[in-house]
């Protein structure tokens, strides 16, 4: 299948070459080479946010029901490229094309609830209770320059999550897109220009590291969204506090879910293995990758997912038959069979499925073989470091208090689930649990009208609901007084 050319995205100024140099883009099935990709440096950063302060005062007043049509014509373009963008998340790092089209619906769900936004957000009248007749009020402005640094694993509804919100709040965006996924964040470019998104609103710039620092340490970008990982994080970090610059942080997490006698067992096997091993390949920041199940049904548990993942089938993402795909590239497949072996070594576990690379016909790409891992030693780094692949640690407990002290042995705080129909247990262990959120009788739901984030190396801020939009907003006070002496 053909791959689509790269741009830089300057606006609407469509760029093949940039001062980044080029990253040779591999297909994560065969490690063949399959694009050349054009990176941004700290030039076509400048330009970029010169060409959005130009724009950026038009922009904020332009009408909000504008927004909210260019953001509807915006969902409306996804919706009907919905295939290919399914392709495009094969392309670019080996995602199924089932799950890659699921996530186009989530894109388009989350477009659509920021477009609806545009024209309701208000300030309110404050009573002061002045007996000198003084009221406030509050009125909601945008930040102005945002910049938005998202990682590789769903850029689509990355996008959708910070770059929507952003534009729906009346900010003016610089996006920098990982370089090893640039398909869906090119076609996601072109859809926006089509959309109408006014020119120099928007640019996205595939780049690196140095294209991210340039964003971050720009004086007029006044706030940095941002999704990845820790390490990165804390360069950011560091950045945001010599400028004294706000930012929200989307940092992955080693989600728990406890599983109870009284859920439906079945179901709850079911979901656990489609989440940590067949959706993006268990490449997900809140999927619930540590099931604490309880000794009672423990064995039962374990079986039952021994005979779901045996099920799989791992291959080409392309293949509408295939669950498992490859992991992103060589690095994270090199990265997983070091924490296998050293758990192997360690005994931190009994592998009961999987915890080698694929052989065979698959042995050229980056392919992992899905892996459940027993007995899990809930101190060890399987159980403490995002595995970020095709695998699931399953680990045994007797009480509650025993549930809880493991779910919240972690630095992570992102996701939490329980599996259980007593609603008293749920409800006392929802306020127990350390997580950004708690999902109960189900797997993860990224849904639009609710806040998402986390605690702890989570990292903070939200994304989704009024306070995703908010996370755009400076609200400004406005006091009006009577105009009375001072003294008399």
């Amino acid at each position: 299948m053909s791959v689509p050319t790269v741009h830089l995205h300057l606006g609407n100024d469509q760029r093949t070459s940039g001062s980044g140099g080029v990253h040779e883009h591999l297909n994560p099935v065969t490690q063949r080479a399959q694009a050349t990709v054009p990176l941004a440096g700290p030039a076509e950063i400048e330009e970029g946010v010169a060409k959005a302060e130009s724009v950026r005062e038009a922009w904020r007043r332009t009408p909000p029901e504008a927004r909210r049509d260019i953001l509807n014509r915006l969902a409306d373009l996804m919706e009907e490229h919905r295939a290919e963008f399914g392709r495009m998340a094969a392309l670019d790092g080996g995602t199924t094309l089932a799950v890659g089209e699921r996530g186009v619906d989530t894109a388009v769900a989350w477009t659509r609830y920021y477009a609806g936004w545009c024209d309701k957000l208000t300030g309110e009248l404050l009573s002061t209770f002045d007996t000198r007749g003084e009221f406030s009020y509050t009125v909601p402005e945008p930040i102005g320059i945002v910049g938005i640094i998202i990682t590789w694993n769903g850029p689509l509804i990355s996008l959708a999550m910070k770059v929507c919100a952003a534009l729906a709040a009346g900010n003016c965006v610089i996006v920098k897109p990982a370089e090893i996924t640039p398909f869906a964040p090119e076609l996601f470019a072109r859809l926006c220009q089509q959309a109408r998104v006014p020119d120099g609103v928007l640019s996205i710039f595939p780049g690196t590291g140095d294209a991210g620092e340039a964003i971050v340490r720009h004086k007029k970008v006044r706030k940095i969204s941002f999704t990845g990982g820790p390490i990165t994080a804390r360069k950011i970090l560091e950045a945001c506090a010599q400028e004294i610059k706000p930012s929200v942080m989307e940092l992955g997490g080693k989600s728990a879910s406890i599983v109870f006698p009284d859920c439906d067992i079945q179901a709850a096997a079911e979901r656990a293995v489609f989440w940590t091993v067949g959706c993006l390949s268990g490449q997900g920041c809140a999927l619930p990758t540590r099931q604490l199940v309880h000794a009672d049904i423990y064995d039962d548990f374990v079986a039952r997912l021994k005979a779901i993942i045996g099920q799989f089938k791992v291959g080409d993402p392309m293949d509408p038959t295939v669950m498992v795909g490859p992991v992103i590239n060589k690095a994270a497949a090199d990265r997983i069979e070091g924490m296998f072996e050293r758990a192997k070594a360690d005994k931190a576990g009994k592998f009961l499925l999987g915890g080698n690379r694929c052989g065979g016909d698959l042995a050229g790409g980056n392919f992992i073989e899905p892996t459940l891992i027993i007995d899990a030693d809930p101190d060890h780094e399987i159980s403490q470091v995002e595995i970020f692949g095709p695998a699931v640690v399953v680990m045994k407990f007797h009480t509650e208090d025993e549930a809880v002290a493991i779910a919240n042995n972690s630095e992570y705080g992102l996701a939490a689930y329980i599996q259980s129909n007593d609603v008293q247990r749920v409800h006392r262990l929802s306020e127990r649990l350390q997580a950004g959120g708690v999902y109960v009788n189900g797997g993860f739901q990224i849904n639009a009208h609710t806040p998402f984030g986390g605690v702890g190396i989570s990292g903070f801020g939200k994304e989704g609901g009024k306070a995703g939009v908010d996370e755009f907003l400076h609200y400004k006070t406005v006091t009006i007084g009577v105009g009375a002496p001072i003294f008399g």
